[in-house]
This record gives structure tokens, sequence and C-alpha cells, in this order.
């Protein structure tokens, strides 16, 4: 990080205040703002079209592996809610309830809610109790099985303290929601999508995790197992990307899942669900950026180039702008991560210095410039978001056609190795309680630099050590890793015996 008094484009810099720089980061690229309607978000077109990419990408990996999209509704009976207490308690807190139709106008000139509704609905915090309602329905013999179905939607869950893209009380996701014929079969289902959101993140937001599942007080309300990907960011926290659950039959007694197995006996379904929500734009922003702006992965940026014309003079204006136009059709003939490449010609008609600047800060992979002289040399001056703002190169136009694949794939490949450098530089294997204290506490308790990162330890399993080291510290453990790279050993806390190390950090 930049711990000089250079000037840089977004104030604060990461190391003087994190949370400051990442909210100004998202505001400098336009990503999106706050909403009139408290804790709520509007996500401007630079940021939504981030998420598109994201969910275009997604989608296609859900529906190679046999899963399907549709809809369900966006309210829920509260009588749906009530068949799984374990479920209903864990969101009780985040319920947005409504409880009227109709609007009438009081004596004092006023609206005010008129007709109360007979039961309230819920507006969905997720939706295992309304979907499992029609799978309920859908689901009579092992034949109907398995049902793989996804849905890209909305929720709301109450927020007390929003932070765009990372908690807000509306946010964007996809949920996907299945029914399997036996136990191991929504086992290996939860295991799939734990792998194919590791790859995802992996490869196209540049970004490593650490898999694994939950401990028993951080899984999800009413799940037999919860697995999840959680990647460290810049202040050295960590984030949970992406969640896969192993619901066993809970949901299917609450909602009435059954079907005729292969016996001819009835038998309740074995459910999953699984989801990845806007957050994913938070942990690049703070994963990627540095103190210009944000900084895009090739593969999910909405432009991966951006052609600028630098054309001073009228008389050589109409030359460079017709250079600029057929170098964007040629490139989008192009293609990278098996689609054509997104570029943009910025025809604006103001100063070069502002518009460069304007697409550092949104992060755009590439940025080339072409003026008179380059265009009498057949060349263009290239930039790339990976390296320092200053850095240029100079290449011929047809050279850098014939490349731009090729340097959109390094600039990708180059965020990955950077972000994996940073998390192995900040993750560490702990064996005693004092080094894990003293790893998890600022040296300025007063304004706490950065510190702290991934701790791998020993844990005896005990919910009452979990619970006091987060009262302690703030400090929850992350994921169990599936693997079984760790060796047996000791609990750091209580010298009992231990399993396996367990992933320990921060959060959001």
């Amino acid at each position: 990080m930049n711990t000089t008094d250079t000037k840089t484009a977004i104030t604060p810099r990461r190391d003087q205040d994190f949370p400051e720089w990442y909210q100004q980061a998202i505001r400098a690229a336009e990503l999106a703002e706050p909403s009139d309607v408290r804790g709520c978000m509007v996500i401007r077109p630079w940021g939504y079209g981030i998420w598109e990419n994201m969910q275009r990408q997604l989608d296609a990996m859900f529906r190679a592996t046999g899963h399907r999209n549709a809809y369900f509704p966006l309210f829920i009976p509260l009588s749906y809610f009530a068949k799984e207490a374990e479920h209903v308690e864990g969101f009780a807190k985040e319920c947005a309830v409504v409880t009227h139709t109709r609007l009438e106008v009081d004596a004092d000139g006023k609206m005010k809610p008129a007709s109360p509704l007979t039961e309230p609905l819920v507006i969905r915090p997720t939706s295992e109790t309304i979907i499992g309602a029609s799978y309920a329905r859908w689901v009579q013999s092992y034949r109907d099985l398995p049902v793989l179905i996804n849905q890209w939607a909305n929720v709301v869950r109450w927020e007390m303290r929003p932070r765009l893209f990372l908690r807000t009380t509306e946010f964007l996701w996809q949920e996907g929601h299945t029914v399997h014929e036996t136990e191991s079969e929504a086992r290996a289902e939860a295991k799939l999508i734990l792998d194919l959101y590791q790859r995802f993140v992996r490869d196209h937001l540049a970004v490593p995790v650490f898999s694994g599942e939950k401990s028993e007080s951080e899984r999800f309300p009413g799940a037999v197992q919860t697995l999840a990907i959680e990647a460290m960011v810049q202040d050295r926290r960590a984030i949970q990307a992406g969640t896969s659950h192993f619901l066993g039959q809970n949901f299917a007694r609450a909602s009435g899942i059954q079907f005729q197995n292969r016996e001819g006996k009835q038998e309740f379904g074995w459910t999953t669900s699984w989801g990845m929500t806007t957050r994913l734009i938070g942990t690049l922003i703070m994963m990627h950026g540095d103190d210009d702006g944000i900084v895009l992965p090739p593969r999910i940026a909405p432009t991966q180039i951006v052609i600028l014309p630098v054309a001073t003079r009228e008389e050589s204006r109409t030359r460079i702008m017709e250079a600029c136009d057929s170098l964007a059709l040629q490139l989008r003939a192009k293609r990278f991560g098996d689609v054509p490449l997104e570029v943009e010609v910025d025809r604006r008609d103001i100063g070069g210095g502002v518009k460069n600047w304007e697409w550092i800060k949104k992060g755009v992979p590439v940025r080339i410039e072409i003026g008179p002289r380059d265009l009498e040399k057949n060349a263009l001056v290239i930039s790339r978001r990976d390296q320092p703002i200053k850095a240029k190169e100079s290449m011929s136009i047809q050279e850098f056609i014939a490349a731009a694949p090729e340097i959109l794939t390094s600039i990708q490949q180059n965020l990955l190795e950077r972000a994996t450098q940073f998390r192995e530089a900040n993750t560490r294997v702990i064996e005693s309680k004092k080094d894990f204290y003293d790893f998890f506490t600022p040296k300025n308790l007063g304004k706490p630099e950065l510190h702290g990162g991934f701790a791998l330890a020993h844990w005896n399993g005990s919910r009452e050590v979990e619970e006091q080291i987060k009262n302690d510290l703030k400090v929850t453990i992350r994921v169990v890793p599936l693997d079984d790279s760790s060796e047996p050993g000791k609990c750091i806390f209580t010298g009992e015996p231990s399993a396996r190390r367990v992933v320990w950090a921060k959060s959001y």
C-alpha cells in the first residue's frame, strides 16, 4: 500500500482509513450510491454491468450442471415461516413484514394504510419456505427427482448498519433450491456448488478463497451443514463470498415434500439451497482496488478496452475518430473468455486528462490512446490498469489487435497471482493462545492499524471457546477445511485434542 505523500485519485488512501477509502472508491467509480430509503442502494450502470457479467457467467455454469431458472413470489405468508421454527428464529429480526393493502387519505390529508391483511406477508429474506410449497406439489415420485432450480432475485434483510454492496437492506442474489432422492445425492450437490463457486471466484473474479464447512454456530438457520468460501481482502478481513447448504430433510418435513420411493413407500426429500450476492462486487473492490480507484479483472469488466481519441485540432479529429472506430470494430471481432471483447470509444468532448482519470477510477483493464502522431506511425499507446498509472507502451495497431486477448489474459492472471501472494503473506499458522491474541490485537487501540489476517489454528470443537474468542477479539471461525492436509493436534485455547486446524479471521 502507498505510505508516501504522493497525490492519489482516492482520498483517503487505504492505509489511512480503509473503510472510508472503500466508500470513496465506489463513489469515484460510479458503482452505486445510497438510496433515499435508508439501508438500500442505487446500483448505477457501471456497477450493474459488473453484476450482469457475474450473472451471465455464473448462470452458464449452473446450466452446464443441469440447473434451470424459475421465479417465485416476493411475498411469503407468515404461516410458511412458522412451519420451520429454527429457520424463522434465525431471520426473525431481519424480516420486513407487509400488514396492509390500499392507502387512503385521512381527515388531515395524509396517506395511511387502510385494509389489514388476513395474514401478514414477509418480504423474502430467503425462499426455502415458499419454494418448498411448490416443490411439495411438484414432487410425487422418485421419478420426479432431482429438482434442480435456481432463481435470480432481490431479497430484503433489515440492516441496521448498511455498507454499500457488503450489507444493505435490499440486495440482489441468486438462490438455488434442489430436491434429491437420497442423502448422498443431496450432499454431493452441496459440494458440487461449493466447488463451482470456488472456481467462479478464482477464475472470473481473480480472488483466491478458503473453502470448507461452517461451525455449528455459523450455520444457516435450519441447515444440517453449511459449506462456504471465504476471501481475504486488503484490510486482512474475511468476506463470505458464497454458501451452499445441505438441509437434510428438515425443510422437506416442514413443507411436506414427499415422494414414493423405489420400494413404493413414502419418503421425505433431501434438499439443498445455495447462493451468491452483490456482496461479490464489494469483495472485488476490496481485493483488487488501489489508491487510484477500483481495478477490474477483465472477465467481469463491463468494458475491457476503452479507446481514448486524442484530437486537440479539428482538422485531425475526423481521421482519428475513424481510426478509433475501425480499431473498435476489429477488436470486437476478437474473443476473450469465449465471448466477444467489450470495447468502448469515449467520444465525449471533454479534456483528455479528465477522461483518462475517469476510466482509471472505474478500473477498466486497458486504456488505449490514439493521437495524430500515433496515427502517422499506425500506432497506439496502451496503459494497463494492473500496472503503475504512468506506465505506457507504444505498439502498432495491428500488433495490438492480435495481442489484445493475450494482454487481457495476462491482466487476469496477474491480479489472481497478486491476490494469492497477499493472502499467503497474511495467513499464519499459530501454535499458542498468546500468539493468537497478539495476531488479532492492534498495537494502536485508539486508531487501529491494519493488522491480523487469516489464522490456521487447532480448536477442540467447543462452542464456548468459539464464543469467548468472538467476544474477546471479534474473531470467528470462517471455515473448517474439508481436505485432510492438516495433522491432528491440540487446541491452542484448552490443550484438548483437535482433529485439524480451522481458519479464523475478523470478518465483514
